[in-house]
């Protein structure tokens, strides 16, 4: 019994011994990567100083925080354009993309005579469509949303519709066995399998929302990070450029980081999102 009672204390002990340096990996990610940018800037400077890089080639990451901050007011006037753009496209696309990657997931002839136009619509650059667009609908809002759901719109719709297609048939002759309805065998049977590639979809259409944004700035706009850069270079002004990437780049990772938070509260019972890979 004595030995028993030792074994029985002594499991908790080892249990724990594995599942703390994953805990502490975890913690550690976040500053891995501050360490990581804060080294890459450092390198950055020292290169500039001792090299003695123009600025008008390639300014320091200090030169750019001055002009940035010098002009902070027009940069967030700008980068509040480009946000609109960004979620406005985004949501239509999204609003679009879904029920209609359920209707080529449901309807063998939509499938077949819309899929295809979907892909090779895909194929065409957008920079060739813009043109058209500022052409048929002006220089307002309205273009650059447009260009934003052409680039952001495809991954979605595929990302869906392989998500609905994987359910196993199994499951849904299951569920038709126990008298579910074609609605509910929708609503708890395929969304629920298919919302970890939705959600992939998402993240994708994200950064390509934001890319999408930029390429119609730069064909034609009066407003928005885009139109910064293109006036900046216009003026051979490089930290601004690279004060309006920086800010590209942010709201690209912040749209990114609320699509992935979203994700571990609609799917706390998915693999990728559980605090520990085998262990809900």
């Amino acid at each position: 019994m004595a030995d028993t009672s030792s074994t029985l204390k002594s499991e908790p002990r080892a249990s724990t011994g594995v599942t703390a340096p994953k805990a502490r990996a975890r913690r550690l990610t976040t500053p891995h990567a501050t360490i990581a940018i804060v080294s890459f800037l450092l390198i950055w400077q020292l290169a500039s100083v001792v090299f003695n890089i123009p600025t008008y080639l390639l300014p320091s990451p200090l030169a750019i925080m001055d002009d940035a901050m010098l002009h902070w007011r027009v940069l967030l006037h700008h980068t509040g354009i480009t946000t609109f753009e960004v979620v406005a496209g985004f949501v239509l696309s999204v609003l679009i993309g879904l029920p209609l990657a359920a209707l080529l997931t449901f309807s063998r002839a939509m499938e077949k005579s819309i899929f295809p136009l979907i892909v090779g619509s895909n194929t065409i650059p957008k920079v060739a469509l813009a043109p058209l667009l500022l052409a048929w609908f002006g220089f307002g809002l309205k273009p650059k949303i447009l260009i934003v759901v052409l680039v952001a719109f495809f991954p979605i719709v595929i990302n869906a519709v392989v998500g609905f297609k994987s359910l196993n048939p199994q499951m849904i002759f299951l569920a038709r066995s126990m008298g579910a309805t074609s609605r509910q065998i929708f609503w708890q049977f395929y969304l629920p399998n298919a919302l970890p590639s939705i959600f992939a979809g998402f993240k994708v259409a994200t950064s390509l929302a934001v890319i999408g944004a930029v390429v119609a700035e730069f064909v034609g706009a009066d407003g928005g990070l885009g139109y910064v850069m293109m006036i900046a270079n216009a003026d051979l002004n490089i930290a601004r450029q690279f004060a309006a990437i920086v800010l590209l780049s942010m709201i690209g990772m912040v749209f990114f980081w609320i699509i992935e938070w979203l994700e571990r509260i609609v799917l706390p019972w998915h693999v990728s999102v559980r605090v520990d890979g085998t262990k809900v």
